[in-house]
């Protein structure tokens, strides 16, 4: 039995994250709607918010799937998260950027398969997708 992932999901923890650029919504915003692109995605929808006193969440939602991230800048902390469909768009290439422009100083991350479904699984019946 072939399984066959549907997707890539990458969760990203990055530390000592410049604090002032991770507290500007525009910056952060600019930042990630970048990163899906330098990976080769389509922008399709963009949704960021400026948290009070401090922090911005944000997703860039992408035709392969979307960008996501939560920031607290007074620990210089974001959650990344970078979740791709297809094998045009390499999620890595905008979590990679993503770090420099955030001048990460630390980072972890896992890759997750998401979507494991047997080859036979992912045929389409017309009839049931209506």
């Amino acid at each position: 039995m072939l399984i066959q992932a549907l997707g890539r999901h990458i969760l990203c923890e990055a530390y000592g994250c410049d604090r002032k650029v991770l507290n500007d919504v525009r910056r952060v915003e600019k930042i990630m709607v970048a990163a899906a692109l330098a990976a080769g995605a389509e922008v399709r929808e963009v949704a960021f918010h400026h948290f009070s006193p401090q922090g911005v969440s944000g997703v860039v939602v992408i035709s392969e799937s979307h960008l996501a991230i939560h920031t607290w800048p007074e620990f210089g902390y974001a959650a990344i998260d970078v979740f791709t469909c297809g094998e045009s768009v390499d999620p890595w290439v905008a979590c990679d950027y993503l770090f420099e422009k955030f001048d990460a100083q630390n980072v972890q991350s896992s890759e997750v398969q998401r979507g494991m479904v047997p080859m036979e699984l992912l045929r389409i019946d017309d009839e049931k997708v209506s």
